[in-house]
């Protein structure tokens, strides 16, 4: 049976389009973080240079991208955002209280003028946040993914805000969504080093996150058949899933061997396609539902009036967001 794409498809598939740029863009930010925290050697105080220059002059623009997946989903699927923002409360709430911190962090480390000390003190406060906030949110994606999200049935305090994002599988997620942001980090750090031993440590790192996610995917996925069985389902018995399998690890094979035969370039492009494959793996299991297994994307939608107005404003925003963002990067990261 084939389906029509709606106007409600359109406006969910732009939030994936949103969070996939968030993914490729802010989550090698929180990746970075995570290598501050794991810097050694006796080139530390050098990677932590570098992995600052990196991401300093864009790691504001970066978070334009959740701030839309945000506001397509509570302008569009108001429902939705409800579930996701009750039943989630305690997750999402760290979660923001941890970008806050990262960025207050990076910030006040940037420019403090005085001891070492404070200045370790600010690093180790943003390197923390950095990783802890990946954590939560896959947790949140592995809770809208395992079905628990929605409250109807449920009462008590820890069944209705605990125990739907405190699983296995929710956890499982979280330690994948860290394990995808630092290999992005260290790939696109290989690219911006200018120093040759620099880009070797940080390929190295590269090649342990890959086998890092490696190993959290595939335990995510046994996770999946029991926490989230209709995730499990979509990503095994599709059409669509052998195909998406092979080109995520056609993807992933492709990064490892332009990272061993140090062609960085090609390394970013093939790990970016590996990690948006992903994300849209995900989606895909999901459809045609928003907040399995009771909302679906036609069912939780606003009325058309206020999706078509949405749509407009998206393509008027998106004539002065991409040019913006061009610009913004052929500045700060042009060779």
């Amino acid at each position: 049976m084939t389906h029509s794409l709606t106007l409600p498809d359109v406006l969910a598939g732009l939030i994936v389009v949103a969070l996939n740029g968030y993914v490729l863009l802010g989550g090698a930010d929180f990746g970075g973080g995570v290598w501050d925290l794991l810097a050694s050697g006796p080139r530390r105080d050098r990677q932590r240079a570098l992995i600052a220059e990196a991401i300093g002059p864009i790691w504001e623009a970066n978070h334009v991208w959740l701030i839309i997946v945000i506001v397509l989903l509570f302008t569009c699927f108001p429902p939705a955002f409800a579930e996701l923002s009750i039943t989630l409360h305690i997750p999402l709430t760290l979660m923001l209280i941890g970008i806050v911190l990262r960025g207050s962090a990076f910030t006040f480390r940037a420019y403090h003028d005085g001891d070492g000390a404070t200045q370790l003190r600010w690093g180790r406060v943003f390197a923390i946040a950095s990783s802890v906030t990946p954590v939560l949110l896959g947790v949140c994606v592995g809770a809208l993914a395992s079905g628990a999200v929605p409250r109807e049935g449920k009462t008590g305090f820890t069944a209705v805000f605990v125990a739907p994002w405190l699983t296995p599988f929710c956890l499982g997620a979280g330690a994948l969504t860290l394990a995808l942001f630092a290999f992005l980090a260290a790939v696109y750090l290989t690219v911006e080093a200018r120093e040759v031993a620099l880009q070797e440590d940080f390929r190295r790192r590269a090649l342990g996150a890959a086998l890092a996610v490696f190993a959290a995917a595939a335990g995510t996925l046994a996770a999946a058949l029991r926490g989230a069985p209709l995730t499990a389902r979509g990503l095994t018995a599709m059409p669509w899933a052998l195909p998406l399998h092979v080109a995520t690890g056609t993807a992933a094979v492709a990064a490892i061997g332009a990272l061993w035969a140090r062609r960085y370039g090609l390394a970013r492009l093939t790990a970016g396609a590996q990690v948006s494959l992903i994300v849209w793996g995900w989606a895909l299991a999901l459809y045609p539902y928003i907040v399995p297994p009771t909302l679906t994307i036609a069912g939780a939608a606003a009325p058309e009036v206020t999706l078509t107005l949405v749509l407009w404003a998206v393509a008027g925003g998106a004539l002065a967001l991409f040019p913006s963002l061009v610009y913004l990067f052929r500045i700060f990261k042009r060779s």
